[in-house]
């Protein structure tokens, strides 16, 4: 299934891979996507939409199997403080449905700000803009596809410290 993602990297000529999956209406874990298309949930990245102190908006992308840390975006975006975008305006602000929201193709071209753990991995994971649907590419054609988009995107440390 083509989606609006997938027709923005093919119009930069950035090479992906579309893999399908069954999944459960009521989930939205990313750690079951893992799962679900066989990679380690550090290698699924997610796309939250977040809202700045002075009603801006941006997307902070991070690994499936972390938490975002408010205050590391904040920082990275020069704002005093930083949450999530309420769940009803995810979609009219994006044009994507909560578990489907990419970056690439979304209505708006909020900055987006990418855990620097992107740069770990051969290959990683990001919603296709559908649930139930992830592409597959190298970091490097990501970011590259991020800094095509008209607003800029970011590398920075966005995880929670994890303490045991």
């Amino acid at each position: 299934m083509k989606t609006n993602a997938a027709r923005f990297l093919d119009s930069l000529g950035i090479a992906y891979e579309l893999r399908e999956y069954k999944l459960d209406p009521e989930e939205f874990s990313a750690i079951i996507v893992a799962e679900k298309i066989g990679l380690p949930p550090e290698q699924v990245f997610k796309t939250l939409l977040c809202t700045t102190a002075e009603r801006g908006h941006v997307f902070a992308v991070v690994p499936g199997n972390e938490e975002l840390d408010f205050k590391k975006l904040a920082r990275a975006a020069g704002t005093r403080k930083t949450e999530m975008v309420s769940l009803k305006d995810v979609e009219p602000l994006t044009g994507y449905v909560r578990g489907g929201v990419t970056i690439f193709g979304a209505r708006k071209d909020f900055p987006a700000y990418v855990d620097e753990t992107i740069e770990l991995f051969d290959v990683i994971s990001v919603s296709a803009g559908t649930r139930g649907v992830q592409l597959m590419l190298s970091p490097a054609d990501y970011l590259k596809a991020a800094q095509a988009r008209q607003s800029n995107a970011e590398l920075a440390d966005l995880s929670k410290e994890m303490h045991a």
